[in-house]
């Protein structure tokens, strides 16, 4: 089995959790990948006399690696998608991090999931992407997302429009600092944030949240995820951001923008005793209600 290792940063007290990592993979003979600038990071502390096979790119990944552990927050396992792509791949999320709705394994449980990875003891839980077909140059090798779609304002000063279609049939015209489309696995995420429902996973799908509406009386909307969706920025102000989870690219023409289901979902690991539920009361705090 070979395990491709992914991570971004890395921090000093982090180190005992990342040895226990790749000694436990180790010990079961696992062939190991690392992303070369994590290694670069890490190597003085983890891999001084380790051979490891680096990779870099999406081709160099999906040649050799039967599954990725994603080593950080939930915006490194974001980050795993340019190079996991349509694979399928399964992604397995250890959170180094704060709260970590994706990154599900938490520092401290890091020899029982590697436990239950070498026995195969988990579950792969697919997680529907955006797609966003139009305009096809803004992203034109990685163009979807886990979490969101979001378009926000660029001036400081003054809202967008953003008028929304589902199906071709018009919804609404938000004023407000942006709009987001999210998936149930973005439900938690920005989404949340700005007043929306929590979705589950297997929600069948996607959530309109208006960012800061300037209409009280306008609230997110939950749509089906076979839905055409079409976004324009309309008014005196047509400039704004349009970002995809991580990647962003300015806009300063209202085109439309297109978006769908992507034909493919992301495999994420679920160990065993994991789940959603418990997930969401953990990291809400829901639990510490005294009558519990």
């Amino acid at each position: 089995m070979t395990i491709a290792l992914f991570g971004k940063s890395f921090s000093g007290d982090r180190t005992p959790f990342l040895k226990q990592l790749v000694e436990g993979l180790l010990q079961y003979d696992v062939d190991l990948m690392v992303y070369k600038s994590f290694y670069e990071l890490t190597k003085p502390y983890i891999f001084p006399d380790n051979e490891v096979k680096l990779f870099e790119t999406h081709k160099e990944l999906v040649a050799g690696a039967d599954m990725v552990f994603s080593i950080g927050g939930d915006g490194t396992l974001l980050d795993t998608l340019p190079l996991i792509r349509d694979t399928g791949i399964p992604v397995l999320g250890i959170n180094m991090g704060r709260l970590g709705f994706l990154s599900s394994i938490s520092k401290n449980e890091i020899e029982t999931a590697i436990n239950q990875v070498i026995k195969g003891n988990y579950m792969l839980e697919k997680r529907s992407l955006l797609a966003l077909e139009k305009p096809d140059h803004l992203f034109p090798v990685v163009n979807y997302a886990l979490n969101e779609l979001t378009v926000f304002r660029k001036e400081t000063t003054s809202l967008i429009v953003v008028q929304v279609y589902v199906d071709d049939l018009f919804v609404n015209a938000y004023w407000a600092d942006g709009l987001i489309v999210a998936t149930p696995t973005g439900s938690t995420a920005y989404s949340l944030s700005a007043g929306g429902p929590i979705l589950a996973p297997q929600s069948s799908s996607f959530v309109i949240t208006p960012i800061a509406t300037h209409n009280l009386s306008v609230r997110p909307i939950v749509i089906p995820d076979d839905s055409l969706i079409k976004l324009r920025v309309v008014g005196r102000h047509t400039s704004y951001t349009l970002s995809m989870d991580s990647r962003m690219a300015d806009m300063t023409d209202s085109v439309d923008i297109v978006i769908r289901k992507a034909p493919f979902a992301l495999n994420m690991v679920v160990m065993e005793g994991k789940d959603f539920f418990g997930t969401i009361r953990e990291k809400l705090l829901w639990g510490l209600d005294i009558r519990n």
